[in-house]
């Protein structure tokens, strides 16, 4: 009988096709509990599980691992989904994960998924019936166990941001039967506080049958009705609740909670100063450009002011006045001139001046100025005037 000899690779490679083509090897469902896991850079995920007997090798590829609800750890049990097959290279074979469950809840979370559904429907995930938080809350109520280390990274958080910030403990059950209405009483109780600005609910992290409370229907109806800003610190970074999708702010851990609700004094205490510097600065500004802009409208007011206006009409006038002096000067200068020359022309032709000369004026009172002697021989009575004054005369003057 001929018996064909394999290479290691064909014969990894044979066993690999068998593998592939068996139909329960394709679509396997394993468990176990989490070994070795191990999140790579490229964010593909290894690791095994094990049993009391045996343990196999997993790996879950990045496109099936950012789907992941959760983040498996070391310790886990979980129930793993895909296909069995060789990894030639090396001759192993391995399960190559779809999805990842822990073990024993998948019930838990048909439940969850199914009211989540419902609840978002609903509208109670709605970002727009989200209330803001306030920026510089003065008091905070915390609903959590008053002995977990939930409350201690709170208080531990709060003191180092603000120790003036006041909180109130509100202790409840955080897993178990009754820790959803302890927890829906702690809401309804710090609602009536007139002075409480923020309610945080927290709780450590645990598996999801220990977080079951948080996804209550009630207290989903709770917190969204809740008067009161409400943020929720539960669990690890991975962990989701009902409670989270509800509230107004989802935190990550306790702490984060904590982080997000109380305001750091220092940095407020900077950014007053800063506030203060600036005004400072703004008011300086703004004082001396109102001060230059004074300056401007003073300098402006002396120069059009009406008193300015007077001061310089007063040397107008002084000017005016100058000038009209020295135009009536020079014109009475020109007027008496002129008069002078008149005078001497006048003067030189005054007939008066002729009868210093020795010559006279005969006039008469009808025929007035005698200047014939024909005339003269026909009167009887003329003035003659010579250079001392006039008199009257008869005459007796003969042919």
């Amino acid at each position: 009988m001929y018996i064909k000899t394999l290479t290691v690779s064909e014969l990894n490679g044979y066993i690999k096709k068998l593998v592939d083509n068996d139909f329960i090897l394709g679509n396997s469902n394993v468990k176990g509990e989490i070994s070795n896991f191990k999140l790579h850079s490229s964010g593909h995920i290894y690791f095994s599980i094990k049993d009391e007997y045996s343990k196999i090798n997993c790996v879950m590829f990045r496109s099936s691992a950012k789907n992941l609800k959760f983040m498996p750890e070391n310790g886990m049990k979980v129930v793993v989904k895909g296909r069995v097959s060789v990894y030639e290279k090396d001759g192993a074979y391995q399960v190559y994960c779809n999805d990842i469950e822990p073990d024993g809840v998948g019930e838990l979370y048909m439940a969850f998924e199914k009211l989540k559904s419902k609840l978002q429907n609903q509208g109670l995930f709605e970002v727009t019936h989200k209330k803001k938080i306030p920026s510089y809350a003065r008091k905070i109520g915390v609903i959590t166990s008053p002995t977990g280390a939930a409350v201690r990274d709170i208080i531990n958080v709060a003191k180092r941001r603000n120790s003036t910030t006041e909180l109130l403990i509100y202790p409840v059950l955080v897993q178990g039967m009754n820790a959803s209405e302890s927890i829906i009483k702690a809401i309804e109780y710090l609602n009536k506080v007139n002075d409480i600005d923020i309610i945080i609910l927290a709780r450590g992290g645990g598996s999801i049958e220990e977080l079951w409370c948080f996804n209550d229907e009630k207290l989903a109806y709770s917190i969204y009705n809740s008067k009161k800003v409400i943020i929720t610190g539960v669990g690890h970074e991975t962990d989701y609740t009902i409670a989270d999708f509800v509230s107004d702010r989802r935190a990550p851990t306790p702490s984060a909670a904590a982080e997000l609700a109380v305001f750091n004094l220092e940095d407020l205490q900077s950014k007053v100063i800063s506030y203060k510097n600036n005004l400072n600065n703004l008011i300086d500004f703004i004082l001396k450009e109102k001060r230059n802009s004074l300056e401007l409208l003073k300098r402006s007011l002396d120069v059009n002011s009406p008193y300015s206006y007077i001061v310089n009409e007063y040397n107008n006038i002084d000017r005016l006045k100058e000038l009209m002096n020295i135009k009536i000067r020079t014109r009475l200068e020109k007027e008496k001139e002129k008069l002078i020359k008149a005078n001497s022309l006048l003067t030189a032709h005054n007939p008066m001046n002729i009868l210093n000369k020795g010559y006279a004026i005969i006039e008469n009172e009808k025929i007035g100025v005698v200047n014939t002697i024909q005339n003269l021989r026909k009167l009887d009575k003329v003035k003659i005037t010579l250079k001392d004054g006039s008199e009257e005369f008869y005459l007796n003057i003969k042919n």
